[in-house]
């Protein structure tokens, strides 16, 4: 069993930078995939960016390579997505996720968080 809790999220104005932090309780966290994910009022949850156990692999979607960057550390069992050059359009809910597999699709993912707003204000 794992537990997650995000944290870091606020509004800011576009161009700026966030840190969203998601803390994991047990003590396998450092054999989990973590994904990070998104939901837009009204729209679906999608996913962002997922790093592997070791840290050695990650994984973003298309708007976020080169804006995003997820890390992990697995001694404080805590995993990061820093957020540069924001834009409007990344105002959601983020979520934190672990998967035992390596994965990108938000049904592979067994545990979730409770999200943090990300506002975006133009």
């Amino acid at each position: 069993q794992v537990q997650l809790v995000e944290s870091g999220g606020g509004l800011v104005q576009a161009g700026g930078s966030l840190r969203l932090s998601c803390a994991a309780s047990g003590r396998t966290f450092g054999s989990y995939t973590m994904g990070w994910f998104r939901q837009a009022p009204g729209k679906e949850r999608d996913f962002v960016a997922a790093i592997s156990w070791s840290g050695g692999s990650t994984s973003y979607t298309a708007s976020a390579k080169g804006r995003f960057t997820i890390s992990r550390d697995n001694a404080k069992n805590t995993v990061y997505l820093q957020m540069n050059s924001l834009k409007p359009e990344d105002t959601a809910v983020y979520y934190c996720a672990a998967s035992e597999t390596i994965a990108t699709r938000a049904p592979q993912y067994d545990y979730w968080g409770q999200g943090t707003q990300v506002t975006v204000s133009s």
